[in-house]
């Protein structure tokens, strides 16, 4: 299975959205309501997995060990033939007997014909590996058993034909690929109008001995036959020793002989290192399985092996023709990274195939994605990649895009890839839907170059586009650049849509959920980006004239999909910071009557109360400073429901908001509707009493309201109802000034509250204000006095900024509340 795009991927995903939860809830409250200490999201805070030693070395060494050999017998064979030409037919010529010249001679050209064998069998065996369809055919392993099966095996493992999938009729589903990109539309993009150089035929006629991909073929059995040819040839005359006779003074013959020696020691010596290597190669790689060792190592899959025999080539290519070193600084991600920049088509794809094999191990990712990340070269041709639309290029885009899906997760390399100059365009090539009309008659065709095509899987690429954005959104200026390319949230709020049967039926596709899940996360980033960048997205965002209406749908049909309602409910919370957003929000049909649905949905499970919260908050936001929305909400006629929530520990906190906004923001032509909202006063008093921190906050704040809607004796029944006496309330309001002498962030508004609801004492019974005088209440509002901050003078929050002024400041308020305490 994909690990790039299937549901397991995006929990791993979600670790990165996750952290930044947990670091709001240890950093700061996890609401709008209280500020919030500014913290980073970084992937990189989770533990990675150890880093194993690199598979590859053990190619290098291979590579560097044979090079010895095949260097030393070359070495040996150079010395040969020069003490052949040079001491034998030389100075020995005339003198050499007719049978050791023609053994010379066979032995000099047997010796010619393999290392002109050797030298160019190297080359032809690296020319096939440049195809695809035909590489790694070995140059040692070639007309055997095993090879064959082993040749069978890649061919059909790459055989386009066999790997075409059959044409969808619903386009829209998403089908995993598999994990190796095998089974899948799988064509290596080919030259059309140039020769592959496994393909060239030499000659006009013997097709198959002349065929370029043969030629290493030929050349290994050559040099099996001349190495053991050199062999038979070299021993028998050493065996024999049959030079001709020496006579007592013949010094010449003697020389000749131990010359003669010396050149047969010098041959047999070269031409059984030469079978050593051969030996050598054949137990490591057949006997061994070295290859598919290292292969199943590094994780490449069936296809890996195209891919380490190309690695292995060309480190013994380096040992060979430069320093028998020079392979050894090989690594398979460096060596991916200059495939990647080639201009062959196949080159590109086996680079990309192992980057993205590497970036998405949990062994080699950290390391990988390291030496990616600090090579701006190849992160700028990633990003190039995305705009590549020809569908036999498929397989090297989605790999692009995934690898920079796992390279936005680290946030230095987040930052790298979102500088890079066009790559939100790039990014945003990779969505592609059915509903976007385009930006002009280009863009249309383009589309429909992809769409017409019936097996390219774009799907795919929007779920990976979703996935970088919603990465790169985890960046505050990111976001930013976002927001401001072209086309680009049209694009992602366009996945949000999602009818009813996609949310009530059980039985539909994972993927086309994940798209939706994935697109409401990247736009509640988004929405929830702080300072003067969130102020402009929120406004975008709320502009697109499908953003409210495809959430409402979610609302309306997602009681089975709890983690899209949560997830859409946060956006409407997030876009409510802005009054243009409130109003349209709360304007659009059905939105606050779905909203009060789920909050006050009693029947869901215990599991998604969560999500009532959510709901909760989103509708005091809607409430906040929205005389219209106020006025919409009362007209539903859910007042006594939420008043009945205050006796619900999980509802009781959002409900009491709604309350209060309801209240202070109603408008003087909705006073009347709001008088059954005296009934919630004892459930007030009471939690003003027994409850602390938020709780005790939100009641106070209720109580300062409600009670404006009361006459004296009103007030007074309630306070008989709830069992407590003015004395008792007047005295906890006290005991909160005392223990909260400084502004808190868990509680901003508990000392403004507590200052409001005394003054309606003091003004509703002249007997409130002596009771604050016996109880200190004039020296805790000096106090007050001497340490207000702006923390206290708003309603909301966006990170540490405050939204929505109080109109009236606390210093004003204890102005009000030590005059009234002089006057009497």
């Amino acid at each position: 299975m994909d690990r790039g795009i299937s549901l397991d991927d995006d929990m791993s995903v979600h670790l990165q959205i996750n952290e930044l939860r947990k670091l709001s809830e240890t950093c700061g409250s996890n609401t709008i309501f209280e500020p919030q200490s500014s913290c980073e999201c970084n992937a990189e805070s989770v533990p990675s997995a150890p880093v194993l030693r690199a598979p590859e070395k053990k190619l290098t060494l291979f590579a560097l060990r044979l090079s010895i050999f095949e260097k030393s017998a070359t070495g040996l064979g150079t010395l040969g033939f020069i003490w052949a030409t040079v001491v034998l037919l030389g100075g020995f010529a005339i003198t050499l007997d007719k049978t050791d010249f023609w053994f010379i001679t066979i032995i000099l050209l047997i010796e010619g014909t393999r290392i002109f064998s050797r030298s160019h069998e190297l080359e032809w065996q690296h020319q096939a590996t440049w195809s695809i369809t035909d590489a790694g055919i070995s140059s040692f392993r070639a007309l055997r058993s095993s090879s064959h099966i082993l040749i069978k095996a890649v061919k059909q493992t790459f055989n386009p034909l066999s790997l075409i999938r059959k044409p969808s009729h619903n386009t829209r589903e998403v089908t995993q690929v598999d994990h190796l990109h095998v089974g899948r539309w799988n064509h290596s993009r080919t030259p059309t109008r140039t020769w592959i150089s496994s393909d060239v035929p030499l000659l006009p006629y013997g097709k198959w001995v002349f065929l370029s991909r043969n030629i290493s073929k030929v050349l290994y059995w050559l040099q099996l036959l001349s190495a053991t040819a050199c062999v038979v040839l070299s021993s028998t005359r050493l065996v024999n020793h049959n030079y001709g006779e020496v006579q007592k003074g013949d010094s010449d013959k003697r020389n000749r002989q131990s010359a003669l020696n010396i050149f047969y020691a010098l041959a047999l010596a070269e031409a059984l290192l030469f079978l050593m290597e051969k030996a050598y190669w054949e137990w490591k790689v057949i006997y061994c399985k070295l290859l598919e060792e290292v292969n199943k190592e590094c994780e490449l899959g069936p296809s890996g092996m195209v891919s380490i025999k190309r690695f292995f080539y060309d480190a013994y290519s380096r040992c060979v023709n430069g320093s028998i070193f020079d392979g050894l600084k090989m690594d398979m991600v460096t060596f991916a990274i200059d495939l990647l920049a080639s201009s062959s088509p196949d080159e590109q794809l086996i680079g990309a195939r192992i980057l993205r094999q590497f970036a998405i191990s949990a062994r080699y990712s950290d390391d990988t994605l390291q030496k990616i990340g600090v090579n701006l070269s190849v992160v700028e041709r990633l990003v190039e990649m995305l705009n590549w639309k020809d569908p036999q290029e498929e397989e090297i885009r989605r790999s692009a895009a995934e690898i920079l899906s796992k390279l936005a997760g680290k946030r230095q390399n987040c930052l790298r890839v979102a500088g890079i100059p066009g790559a939100m365009e790039s990014i945003s090539s990779l969505l592609q839907t059915n509903r976007s009309s385009g930006d002009g008659a280009d863009e249309i065709g383009e589309k429909n170059l992809i769409l017409d095509h019936a097996n390219y899987s774009f799907w795919t690429f929007n779920h990976l586009g979703l996935l970088i954005l919603k990465k790169l959104a985890c960046d505050h200026d990111n976001c930013g650049k976002i927001g401001n390319t072209r086309g680009l949230l049209p694009k992602i709020i366009d996945f949000t849509h999602a009818g009813e049967k996609l949310l009530r039926d059980k039985n539909v596709a994972p993927s086309q959920v994940l798209t939706v899940k994935r697109s409401l996360q990247l736009v509640q980033l988004l929405a929830s980006t702080t300072g003067a960048t969130g102020k402009h997205l929120r406004k975008e965002i709320s502009e697109v004239v499908f953003t409210i209406s495809n959430i409402r749908d979610i609302l309306r049909h997602g009681e089975k999909r709890p983690t899209l309602q949560k997830l859409s409910i946060e956006i409407l919370t997030n876009l409510a910071l802005e009054e243009e957003a409130r109003e349209r929000i709360g304007g659009t049909g059905g939105v606050l009557k779905e909203l009060f649905t789920i909050f006050l949905n009693q029947g869901m499970p215990e599991h998604q109360n969560q999500v009532r919260r959510s709901a909760g908050e989103a509708l005091a936001m809607l409430a906040l400073e929205s005389r219209a929305n106020c006025h919409r909400i009362l007209r539903l006629q859910v007042l006594e429901r939420l008043i009945a929530a205050l006796e619900f520990p999980m509802l009781r906190v959002t409900a009491a908001r709604i309350l209060r906004n309801l209240c202070t923001y109603r408008g003087s032509d909705c006073f009347y509707l709001l008088q059954g909202v005296i009934a919630a006063a004892p459930t007030v008093l009471k939690a003003i009493m027994s409850e602390e921190n938020k709780l005790q906050e939100v009641m106070v704040g209720l109580a300062a309201q409600v009670f404006k809607h009361m006459t004296s004796n009103e007030s007074s029944i309630m306070f008989e109802r709830a069992g407590i006496k003015e004395e008792e309330l007047a005295k906890a309001l006290v005991q909160i000034l005392e223990k909260y002498r400084h502004p808190s962030a868990k509680v901003p508004r508990i000392r403004r509250f507590t200052i409001e609801l005394a003054i309606w004492m003091m003004h509703d019974n002249v007997k409130n204000v002596y009771i604050f005088k016996d109880l200190g209440m004039e020296k805790e509002l000096e106090g007050v006095l001497e340490t207000t901050a702006e923390l206290e003078s708003f309603n909301i929050f966006s990170g540490s900024v405050g939204l929505s002024r109080h109109n009236t400041t606390i210093h004003s308020l204890v102005e009000t509340a030590l005059n009234l305490l002089k006057d009497q």
